[in-house]
């Protein structure tokens, strides 16, 4: 009984408690992991538009009112941003395969993998909607 007692009186023992963002400093790796969920939560939605654009391929009137919205200027802002966000989700799922095959955990790799990721998303976005405004003859 009087080990009992002194176990009860005992204090609990010191556990570290898990670091949380008041300790990390923000890095860019942390920062794309962050983007990389959003964009997939955002490609959710964005699908919603390519099943819009597919059912309105039914009815001339539907496809109308899908081409009105893609060419206004809230529906280009909005597929502007759907394909950064699907060129980005790509080459953050390639980023992953690459660290998945037990490459580029380094420091400066991983630092180098997550910029390229950043820089090439949106240099692609951009090249991609300036061939497609030139072979259309639309100004964006």
């Amino acid at each position: 009984m009087a080990e009992t007692r002194s176990l009860e009186r005992r204090a609990p023992a010191e556990r570290p408690l898990s670091p949380h963002l008041q300790i990390y400093r923000p890095m860019l790796s942390m920062m794309m992991s962050i983007a990389h969920r959003i964009t997939g939560f955002a490609n959710y939605f964005g699908t919603l538009l390519v099943a819009w654009w597919l059912t309105a391929a039914a009815s001339p009137s539907a496809y109308a009112r899908f081409q009105w919205f893609a060419g206004s200027l809230i529906g280009r802002l909005i597929l502007f941003g759907y394909t950064w966000s699907v060129i980005h989700h790509m080459l953050g799922g390639v980023r992953h395969l690459i660290w998945d095959a037990g490459r580029g955990f380094g420091p400066k790799e991983r630092e180098w993998l997550v910029a390229a990721n950043l820089i090439g998303s949106i240099a692609i976005t951009l090249l991609l909607w300036i061939f497609i405004m030139l072979t259309m003859g639309s100004t964006p």
